[in-house]
């Protein structure tokens, strides 16, 4: 990779109104800031232990361990060509605005429009997913702590005010939430160290290396083992989403073609070790497999801390993990919001003239944080009907985002040398990167929408592909029957940028 190709002398406000936006959004945020969002909002501290039960009934520790290693390289091919587009538009549209500058003209809208719908939901349940995560290990640390009793009714009430909370740090604490992002780096980066080095040095008894290596446990209930393990990896592909946080962020950062794309491929590799360390750390210090499964808490991790390091230091260690599930939620309904104020800022979802109004004191999209709270909790519903509610909502989350992921990607292959270097790119390796990218994603998009568990009824179905297909057939009637009139076209994008400046939401745009 390089950054030292093409530099245009442009400033950042100069190349986004090259883009065709005007600079609205206030640009405070730095490179560590920009990373920060990604690799907040990835959290091993959220992803990897809120599906560590999924992952102990779904292969055990084996699929877990070499699940994540096999993931995280697969995600950083995917990441490293994300950011060599990033480079070349850095828009907070992100990849919706890609796809429409690397497809052919006359099929550009329609990429771009069914990018943007399937970035759009999978940041919603993106968001849904880590919230609802941390409103589990929260009811479990009140039922450790409190002997509160965790129902799913009180499980969707607590994941209700978290995103009230985010909800309301991303309207009135702007600057707070800035700083947060980047307490959320070393927050996770020490607290990793302290949980791992407690159950390292603390607890008399170690699970051996076989066990942690090879050890296969199968609960699903199929009788497969290859198909056991590929559903396995669910664990390690949720955890490594979100990272295209520094994309959608770029219109609030300095030296945003560079920036943003170093965010991307950053934010991947250090949680890809980060994860490693803190997967083998826990999967280590099981005192006892069945112990943690029937743990009465509901979350393994809880239970693993507790018999490893006894109640006082478990319990604490635990608080340590909830805060940083708190910070990754943060973030997320950030990034998520970005997108929503960008995707409707082009027109493309309904009541658009609401979301993509800019609050004049803060300079942030206050309406679509709380559309992007608001979308995560109906997300989340299923849960008090469905027992694998959340295993649906992460699967929704990665085969939403990895197809918006993806698609430029696939552009940018067909587009071949006619592709436009930013600063940022791959140099003769991109091509490489590209192909690998597309394949993992055709994989893991069929292997996530089929059933997780057996038999399948109505309390165990993976609702993944319902939710897909709605969001689809929604965004492709929209389409036929009246988006590709307008969608992107620049007489109505001018239209709706006068109507902002008439409600003092932007400045008035030129004329061409």
């Amino acid at each position: 990779m390089t950054d030292d190709a093409i530099a245009s002398g442009l400033s950042d406000e100069e190349r986004l109104a090259q883009l065709g936006y005007t600079q609205v959004l206030a640009r405070r945020m730095s490179a560590f800031s920009n990373y920060a969002v990604s690799f907040t909002i990835i959290s091993v501290l959220s992803g990897c232990l809120t599906l560590y039960l999924f992952g102990m009934n779904t292969g055990g520790p084996a699929v877990i361990v070499w699940g994540w290693v096999a993931v995280g390289l697969m995600t950083l091919f995917v990441g490293l060509s994300m950011a060599e587009i990033c480079s070349a538009y850095p828009t907070s549209a992100g990849l919706y605005f890609w796809a429409h500058r690397l497809a052919p003209a006359r099929s550009a809208a329609a990429w771009a429009w069914f990018t943007g719908w399937f970035n759009v939901l999978g940041q919603v349940a993106v968001t849904a997913g880590i919230d609802f995560g941390a409103a589990s290990f929260l009811g479990a640390y009140l039922n450790l702590q409190f002997d509160f009793t965790v129902t799913p009714e009180r499980t969707i009430l607590l994941f209700a005010g978290i995103l009230l909370l985010h909800g309301l740090l991303n309207t009135f604490g702007v600057r707070i939430v800035a700083l947060l992002n980047s307490v959320s780096v070393w927050w996770h980066v020490l607290g990793v160290g302290v949980i791992v080095g407690a159950l390292a040095f603390v607890p008399d008894r170690h699970q051996s290396a076989s066990f942690v290596f090879g050890e296969f446990v199968n609960n699903t209930g199929w009788g497969s083992g290859v198909y056991v393990v590929l559903l396995g990896l669910l664990m390690a592909q949720y955890t490594f989403t979100g990272y295209d946080a520094s994309a959608h962020m770029t219109e609030e950062t300095h030296d945003a073609s560079t920036a943003g794309p170093k965010g991307i491929v950053q934010s991947i590799w250090t949680s890809w070790i980060a994860g490693f360390v803190l997967l083998l750390g826990f999967t280590f210090a099981i005192q006892s497999y069945q112990g943690a499964l029937d743990s009465p808490t509901g979350a393994p991790p809880a239970q693993i801390l507790l018999d490893a390091l006894g109640a006082t230091a478990g319990k604490l260690l635990l608080l340590v993990v909830i805060g940083a599930q708190l910070f990754c939620g943060m973030a997320s309904v950030t990034a998520n919001s970005r997108m929503i104020y960008a995707f409707s800022r082009d027109g493309a979802l309904p009541y658009s003239h609401i979301w993509h109004t800019v609050s004049p004191r803060t300079r942030t999209p206050v309406a679509a944080v709380w559309l992007a709270a608001g979308s995560a909790l109906v997300l989340g519903l299923p849960y008090l009907i469905n027992v694998t509610a959340y295993a649906a909502v992460t699967s929704i989350a990665v085969i939403g985002l990895y197809i918006a992921y993806v698609i430029p990607t696939l552009l940018r292959l067909r587009k071949g040398e006619a592709f436009e270097r930013g600063p940022w790119h791959l140099g003769r390796w991109s091509r490489a990167v590209g192909l690998v990218s597309v394949a993992w994603v055709a994989v893991i998009t069929v292997l996530f929408m089929l059933p997780q568990v057996s038999p399948v009824t109505w309390e165990t179905f993976n609702y993944a592909p319902v939710a897909v297909l709605v969001v689809l057939g929604f965004a492709g009637l929209w389409w036929m029957l009246s988006a590709r009139e307008w969608f992107l076209d620049p007489a109505h994008e001018r239209t709706i940028a006068r109507e902002a400046a008439r409600a003092g939401t932007a400045p008035e745009p030129a004329d061409p």
